[in-house]
């Protein structure tokens, strides 16, 4: 299996746990958008709240904690020419207290909450986005089918 992400820790200890899912989670979203067979890669950020809390303020001014940032490297229509080279897809930073706090307010497993974000992350820098519903639920539908073939697929109270 080739490495699809560059992961680093800010304020996190390293964590081999958080790594393999890392791996699972990308090695399905690259397959499925036939990015496996290409060089393209992802940075993938673990952090704590002071440092995503930084990044939030100084590039989207928003000056709060939050769960996932995604910064793409290319525009949707850019990324078939991507493919041809060894370039990061982009940066992904994941704030492991807020997975921590919503997969208990969610009520289900760390792990479920940590594939989501990353698959999240992964469809922000393709060129998704959720501000409105046709989008939304565009992205929803992309983000649960990842997560089913990985095995963390929402289950129904």
């Amino acid at each position: 299996m080739r490495k699809l992400a560059e992961t680093s820790y800010e304020g996190i200890e390293e964590n081999t746990k958080y790594e393999e899912i890392i791996d699972i989670v990308y090695e399905a979203c690259f397959k499925e958008e036939n990015l496996y067979d290409c060089s393209i890669y992802i940075s993938v950020i673990i952090s704590n709240e002071k440092y995503i809390k930084e990044i939030n303020s100084k590039y989207r001014n928003i000056d709060s904690v939050t769960d996932v940032l995604s910064f793409p490297m290319f525009e949707q229509d850019e990324i078939e020419e991507a493919k041809k080279n060894e370039e990061a897809l982009g940066d992904i930073i994941v704030c492991i207290p807020r997975v921590e706090s919503q997969a208990k307010e969610y009520g289900h497993s760390f792990e479920r909450e940590f594939a989501y974000m990353l698959v999240h992350g992964f469809y922000h820098l393709m060129g998704y986005d959720h501000m409105n519903e046709e989008e939304k639920k565009e992205m929803r539908a992309k983000e649960e089918n990842i997560l089913k073939k990985v095995g963390f697929e929402r289950i129904e109270m």
